[in-house]
C-alpha cells in the first residue's frame, strides 16, 4: 500500500492480515526494482502521495509489471483522470472516502482474476488472420508492428481470441477481464471493444476480427473484407504456434 492516510491504512491493514495476507505500507513511491523484489500480488496506491510523478510512475508500474494487480484509491479524481488511469493499465479505481472492506474486495477481485487466468506463454503466440498475439510480451502484432495495446486491451483481446467462434456475453467478459460483476449501465466492455477495433483496423484494415451480437455480446472470428485477398502467410483460422518445434 502506497498511501499516507494513516486511519484508512491502519484499518485496511488489519482487514488484510485477518484475511491471511501479508502486507506492507509505504508512505512514498519506491523504485520498480524494489516492487519486483517484493513479489507482490497487488498494489494499492494513492497517486496524491506520488506528487507530480504520479502518472509516469503508474505508467512504468503497469508497463513493466504486467502480472501485478494495480488498484488506485484516491479522492477528488475526475472522470478524465480515472479513464486515463484505466487506459494506462490500472485494474481498478476507487474514490475516497472508501470503506476498507470494499477496498479489500476490489484487491481480492484483481488477484483472483490473475490467478484464474494466467497467460500460457510457453504455448507460443496465437495467430488469427494477420494478427499475432504474444503472451510473453503482453502485446499483439501485425507484420511485426505492435498494436500498442494497454494491458486491459490485451487481456480482452486474448480472452476473445481464445474462445474464438463463441459469443461471449458482456457480463461474462466483464467478470473475466475486470474480475467482478458488471454494474447496471456500465459500458466499459463496449468502450474497450471500440478501442480494440480501432487499433486492429489501423494495422490490419483488410480483416474484421470482432463481431457484435446486439443485446448479447461479442464474438471473435477473423474474416477478410469483401474483395480483399489475404497474403498467403496469413491464417484465416486462429491457432497457436508451437514454438517448441
Amino acid at each position: 500500500m502506497i498511501d499516507d492516510d494513516s486511519g484508512f491504512v491502519t484499518v485496511l491493514a488489519k482487514r488484510v492480515e485477518a484475511a491471511g495476507w501479508q502486507q506492507r505500507h509505504l508512505a512514498s513511491a519506491v523504485p520498480l526494482e524494489d516492487l519486483v523484489a517484493m513479489k507482490l500480488n497487488a498494489l494499492l496506491v494513492d497517486p496524491a502521495v506520488l506528487g507530480e510523478e504520479s502518472w509516469s510512475y503508474l505508467e512504468r508500474v503497469c508497463g513493466m509489471l504486467p502480472d501485478l494487480g494495480v488498484v488506485v484509491c484516491t479522492g477528488g479524481s475526475t472522470v478524465a483522470e480515472r479513464v486515463r488511469g484505466l487506459r494506462l493499465g490500472v485494474d481498478d479505481w476507487l474514490g475516497k472516502p472508501c470503506h476498507p472492506e470494499e477496498a479489500l474486495a476490489r484487491i481480492e477481485a484483481v488477484t483472483r482474476r490473475r490467478r484464474r487466468a494466467p497467460f500460457q506463454v510457453e504455448a507460443g503466440p496465437l495467430v488469427a488472420g494477420e494478427l499475432e498475439i504474444r503472451g510473453d510480451q503482453f502485446q499483439a502484432f501485425v507484420s511485426g508492428a505492435s498494436l500498442d495495446l494497454t494491458r486491459r486491451e490485451f487481456e480482452l483481446l486474448t480472452l476473445l481470441a481464445e474462445t474464438g467462434g463463441q459469443v461471449l456475453e458482456r457480463e461474462a467478459i466483464y467478470q473475466r477481464v475486470w474480475g467482478y460483476a458488471m454494474a447496471h449501465g456500465d459500458r466499459s466492455v463496449d468502450v474497450f471493444i471500440r478501442k480494440l477495433r480501432q487499433k486492429l483496423a489501423k494495422r490490419s484494415p483488410g480483416w474484421t476480427y470482432i463481431h457484435t451480437h446486439f443485446g448479447i455480446g461479442y464474438r471473435f472470428d477473423p474474416e477478410p473484407a469483401e474483395g480483399f485477398r489475404p497474403r498467403a502467410a496469413a491464417s484465416q483460422v486462429f491457432h497457436t504456434v508451437d514454438t517448441a518445434r
